[in-house]
């Protein structure tokens, strides 16, 4: 079922497109693949960023906010990079450019995405307290990209390398995955009982 990717704010776009077309901005970019490329680039499959704030193990209406928009950067059919924007004061900014494992991950979910049966809109959802990208396929394919939290039936699909114990590139319902995602959230918090708290907090800090 082919998915219905979102439009990207057209400022989010042109910056990403003024970036490429900077030798400056390409030649710093800590990404030897992109500053390797012969012939054009092109900023591809747009996907909002939703950061994952607040989860509780019963949580079925996890708190998320929109951290910006990627784009695969693509050299004829393979994407060499990635480029991330943000919401500046003055508007949508292009980020930085990046590559690495994150990148084959999500043209792999993509892919897994395109085989099934229902139609989603595709979403990233990165959970920071568990070091874990998912690619978050949203039920609703005409919902505003940049709004809304992960609804029960909707999908996520780990991307590799994925946390210890949950298995990349294996698609779950919310339902099923945000109370396993939220009891290691809250172990992860939890400081060990052989720890003295003073001891924890020096160690910390």
């Amino acid at each position: 079922m082919p998915l219905h990717v979102p439009l990207a704010p057209a400022p989010a776009l042109r910056s990403v497109l003024a970036a490429l077309g900077s030798p400056t901005a390409v030649r710093e970019a800590r990404t030897p693949a992109l500053r390797s490329v012969q012939g054009p680039l092109s900023p591809e499959l747009p996907l909002p960023v939703h950061v994952l704030e607040q989860i509780a193990p019963s949580s079925d209406a996890p708190q998320t906010r929109l951290a910006g928009w990627r784009f695969l950067i693509h050299s004829g059919e393979r994407a060499v990079a990635a480029a991330d924007t943000m919401l500046t004061p003055d508007g949508w900014a292009f980020s930085h450019f990046f590559e690495g494992p994150y990148i084959a991950a999500t043209q792999t979910a993509l892919r897994q995405a395109e085989t099934l049966k229902s139609p989603y809109q595709p979403r990233l959802l990165s959970v920071p307290g568990l070091y874990m990208l998912t690619l978050w396929l949203h039920q609703d394919t005409d919902a505003d990209a940049s709004a809304g939290a992960p609804a029960p039936a909707d999908l996520l699909i780990p991307l590799a390398p994925a946390p210890p114990g949950i298995v990349a590139h294996r698609p779950h319902r919310v339902a099923d995955l945000l109370p396993m995602m939220g009891l290691r959230l809250t172990s992860e918090l939890r400081p060990p009982s052989t720890v003295p708290s003073a001891s924890l907090l020096s160690t910390t800090a």
